[in-house]
């Protein structure tokens, strides 16, 4: 907070106080998904999609949120219903969370891919630059952005 305050020539008061408006307001996410889980012992990353009685996505996410290893779900439009990202210690850890999504309330079917490689990290900087600039959205090629 320190160091972020003196690069800002802030206070670190100022600093604190500006950064829990945005956590309140829910522009800033949790800190925790900058530690990879490789380092926490958990090296194999998959993805898992899901086909669920839609009628019950709430109780799916509920019993998804129960599983510390599922690190991530998303509701998608599509085949599948819910993307699920996973960390394991190895594949026989993989097999059981499996089988703990599969035994969820609702989840009808799974289907299980390894993260064999990350090619583009999770990355929001090009996004905040052009908040800055006073430019959110991006405009098709050869067109001027509208107000």
């Amino acid at each position: 907070m320190v160091a972020l305050a003196d690069r800002l020539r802030l206070s670190r008061n100022t600093v604190q106080a500006r950064l829990a408006k945005l956590e309140h307001n829910g522009a800033l996410g949790a800190f925790d998904r900058r530690v990879s889980p490789a380092a926490l012992g958990y090296p194999l990353t998959a993805i898992v999609t899901a086909q669920v009685d839609q009628r019950r996505l709430a109780e799916v996410a509920a019993a998804l949120a129960g599983i510390d290893e599922v690190v991530e779900v998303i509701g998608l439009s599509g085949g599948a219903d819910v993307f699920i990202k996973v960390a394991a210690r190895d594949a026989e850890d993989l097999y059981r969370i499996a089988g703990r999504i599969l035994a969820a309330p609702a989840v009808e079917r799974t289907s299980t891919a390894l993260a064999m490689q990350q090619l583009v990290p999770e990355r929001l900087t090009p996004l905040l630059r052009r908040a800055a600039q006073g430019r959110p959205g991006r405009a098709e090629e050869g067109q001027e952005e509208q107000e």
